[in-house]
């Protein structure tokens, strides 16, 4: 299928169309200074594929949020979510193939870089059978790709850089077009923007964003002056989804406007004739009778005055199958909606969790850690574990939840679980990983793995006395 996104018009006045297959599998960097009509370029190619193609915008300024009056879009409000939770968003966007704004106005910078990366990590790492295409689209990407490392956490920055990574080296054999958009090319990870193989280069003025972006068109270092001539909403244009060779592009009219308000000249307010340092005096306290200050309260009275506030009530306290049983509830909750994400921001979650079920005191982290290992391997309870977890305890924190798997495999001497599902409780969705990790398993004696001629793998647990049956067939990888 076919299709071509009007972008405007050339300098002769004909029609300039973008190739919207060929952009799903080459990818587009915009780059222009403030004022140069880059969200405006965004719009009319979000308004011109809408309806077509899932769109998926990374919105760090709330500009986007109106597609959704005209165009359908959900908008995601990332203030109002955890980071768990604006993963588990992102995976059923991809699911259902939703269009959306993730808006993360109102977000201190640091926030915005760890909850894009959330929302961009699961994306990434959404099962197979949901890799459709999609346009994803990130503004400001100098923010959550930055060149150098600034005054942002340090893991934040890390997270971020890796998720735009993924998104544009890799994410085209999961369905993902990376659509990126900057102020300046010299603060962009250089590693993300060499991927894009169109390019859309608006007005700058700094020399070095200049001749970053003449060497991206293939022009020659004097016309990269030409860049600087450009008028607000004009584009040079290059690429395969595009034009072979750089073209004048002159951005078209759009239906939604953005909230933010665009800056134009007023007159200044008539004073008519009053003297306006008189109205911008501050009006005087009206005047109140002043009375005679009581004398000090000697201390045995003061002593008596304070009042003590009456303890807060205990919570009403749950027998222990209670207590288990939203224990359950809460972990099932979270290995259910587990695509990676790292343990102590789980732990945030969970601990609220606990609070609004009346649990106390909350399981502490190293206790959580086994629980949640105990939950990804769908292990009921922990009657007859203890040895399982004992063995398990010379491995890795993260290998305990495959490593259950595989136990609860060889206990039940069910089939031994798959690459993929073993991926899954990993939290990876790298099936080398997996490979490695099995590797490392079976070199500290743990497990001992055995693959017939036919690939079917089984798993035994020598100290236990545990063994699987073979991996059914066509699950091994």
């Amino acid at each position: 299928m076919s299709f071509s996104v009007d972008l405007g018009a050339d300098e002769r006045g004909g029609s300039i169309g973008l190739d919207l297959a060929e952009l799903l599998a080459t990818r587009l960097l915009v780059q222009g200074n403030s004022g140069s009509g880059k969200s405006h370029l965004l719009r009319r190619l979000l308004e011109g594929s809408a309806g077509i193609v899932q769109q998926i915008v990374i919105d760090p300024e709330g500009d986007f949020v109106t597609l959704a009056d005209s165009f359908g879009h959900t908008v995601i409000d990332a203030a109002s979510y955890s980071l768990g939770e604006v993963a588990t968003i992102a995976a059923r966007i991809r699911a259902h193939r939703a269009s959306a704004v993730l808006s993360l106005e109102g977000l201190e910078i640091d926030d915005q870089m760890r909850c894009a990366a959330a929302f961009l990590g699961a994306l990434f790492d959404a099962p197979r059978e949901h890799w459709f295409p999609a346009l994803v689209v990130v503004d400001e990407a100098q923010l959550f790709a930055p060149a150098a490392a600034g005054e942002v956490a340090d893991d934040a920055r890390k997270t971020s850089l890796s998720a735009m990574t993924n998104l544009m080296c890799r994410g085209r054999k999961r369905g993902l077009a990376g659509v990126i958009a900057t102020q300046r090319l010299a603060k962009l990870a250089k590693n993300v923007a060499a991927e894009a193989s169109n390019f859309l280069m608006g007005r700058t003025f700094l020399d070095i964003d200049m001749l970053r972006a003449a060497d991206l068109l293939g022009m020659e270092r004097r016309q990269a002056e030409a860049i600087r001539d450009l008028e607000r909403g004009q584009f040079l244009g290059l690429g395969p989804a595009i034009a072979r060779r750089p073209v004048l592009v002159r951005v078209g009219a759009v239906k939604t406007g953005a909230n933010n308000a665009m800056p134009v000249l007023l007159p200044l307010p008539g004073a008519d004739g009053l003297n306006m340092a008189e109205l911008l005096k501050p009006e005087p306290a009206p005047l109140r009778d002043i009375a005679p200050a009581p004398p000090p309260p000697r201390p045995a009275e003061l002593i008596r005055a304070i009042e003590i506030p009456p303890p807060v009530p205990d919570l009403p306290m749950l027998d222990d199958g209670e207590r288990e049983a939203r224990l359950a509830s809460i972990l099932a909750n979270l290995a259910a909606g587990f695509s990676g994400q790292p343990v102590p921001a789980l732990y945030q979650e969970f601990t609220v969790g606990c609070r609004m079920a009346g649990i106390a005191p909350v399981p502490g982290l190293s206790e959580f850690r086994r629980l949640l290992a105990l939950a990804l391997a769908g292990i009921e309870g922990e009657d007859g574990w203890e040895e399982a977890l004992a063995l398990g305890a010379a491995l890795p924190e993260e290998m305990l939840a495959p490593f259950l798997a595989l136990a609860r495999a060889a206990r039940d001497a069910a089939p031994c679980p798959a690459d993929a599902e073993l991926a899954r409780v990993y939290g990876t969705a790298s099936l080398g990983r997996v490979k490695r990790m099995l590797g490392h398993m079976e070199e500290r004696g743990v497990i001992v793995l055995r693959t017939d001629l036919a690939g079917a793998r089984s798993v035994a647990l020598p100290h236990l006395g545990w063994s699987s049956a073979a991996t059914e067939t066509g699950r091994a990888a």
